[in-house]
């Protein structure tokens, strides 16, 4: 991801053949060749149409090379449920590790352990606040996401009006960024009155909630940022119960195929889409030029795309909505 936190952590999502560093890099063993090397990727939750994007991505390059990629990933966009998983990982010693950590602390100690094992690692999404045990970063700039989240907003609703956020997770470094960029953008549309955020915790009938509390007390709301899918789900389903859908104007994060029905629907009138895809080729080049001992790339910014009713037929829009499978 993220609904309900399941019990079970661990889901195996393949095992298919087929990796920012802030400061100096850590010091791992190398190899010359990475051919039949085995890949972990581990993203931040299962069934998720970003990380499934970003796993077909990992695979294809990984392929490429001639490597193994074995898939595991939580059941919740949960520390408490991704650092087993980790573990689990740890202990079948594979050659390198990419990682969507779903808490910039609290994901820290396993995978330093990872670290100490001799697993280079990469973070794919979302990172660390201590990166001084990975070798390489690979992200969407979503400061720059969630400013250009601001501006479209902002144009929606006619420059004028309250508006609001609802941020995923706190703590999820992506979340947070793209709620600080929101936020210092929206400065620069005196017009726009900003309510504030609040924190659905990745579940679409929380994010629904907040909808409903929110139009209680300010009835007048005219726009709503979702910081990812879920909760713009939740956020439109909380405008059509108050029967307020297409009057409060939504710009959601991410493209998976609810979203663009939403989309196409008039639910939502604007995506801000990542390329998952391509942050997951781009991982596997930094992570197997660590494993080789060539030059890697300590950050490497991702971009994004405006996905609106009117440009979604274009082909480089369409390229750029997620996958449910490689």
């Amino acid at each position: 991801m993220r609904s309900r936190i399941i019990a079970a952590a661990v889901v195996v999502l393949a095992a298919t053949a087929g990796g920012c560093s802030q400061g100096t890099p850590a010091t791992t063993t190398i190899s010359a060749d990475v051919h039949g090397k085995k890949l972990a990727f581990v993203p931040g939750v299962s069934g998720d149409s970003f990380y499934i994007s970003m796993q077909c991505g990992i695979q294809d390059a990984a392929a490429k090379q001639s490597m193994q990629v074995n898939v595991q990933a939580p059941q919740q966009f949960d520390p408490s449920l991704q650092t087993p998983v980790v573990n689990g990982v740890v202990a079948q010693k594979p050659d390198a590790m990419l990682i969507a950590p779903t808490d910039d602390s609290a994901m820290f100690p396993p995978l330093l352990q990872a670290s100490q094992a001799g697993i280079p690692i990469g973070l794919v999404d979302t990172t660390l606040k201590n990166r001084s045990i990975v070798q390489t970063a690979v992200s969407t700039d979503n400061r720059a996401a969630g400013a250009a989240a601001a501006d479209t907003l902002a144009d929606l609703v006619g420059g004028k009006g309250k508006v609001l956020v609802i941020a995923f997770k706190a703590g999820a470094t992506t979340s947070d960024a793209r709620q600080q960029g929101f936020e210092a953008q929206i400065k620069n549309h005196p017009g726009v009155e900003y309510l504030g955020a609040q924190i659905n915790d990745n579940d679409p009938a929380k994010a629904a909630s907040i909808v409903s509390a929110t139009l209680a007390t300010h009835p007048d709301l005219t726009g709503i940022f979702a910081t990812n899918q879920f909760a713009a789900e939740g956020a439109a389903t909380g405008l059509r119960n108050a029967g307020r859908t297409g009057d409060v104007k939504i710009v959601g994060f991410d493209a998976g195929p609810v979203q663009v029905q939403q989309l196409q629907q008039g639910v939502v009138q604007a995506l801000i889409a990542q390329k998952p895809y391509e942050i997951g080729t781009a991982a596997v080049d930094q992570i197997t030029a660590a494993m080789t001992g060539k030059p890697v790339r300590a950050e490497v910014p991702s971009g994004t795309v405006a996905v609106t009713k009117d440009n979604l037929a274009e082909p480089s829009i369409q390229q750029a909505l997620y996958r449910t499978g490689c």
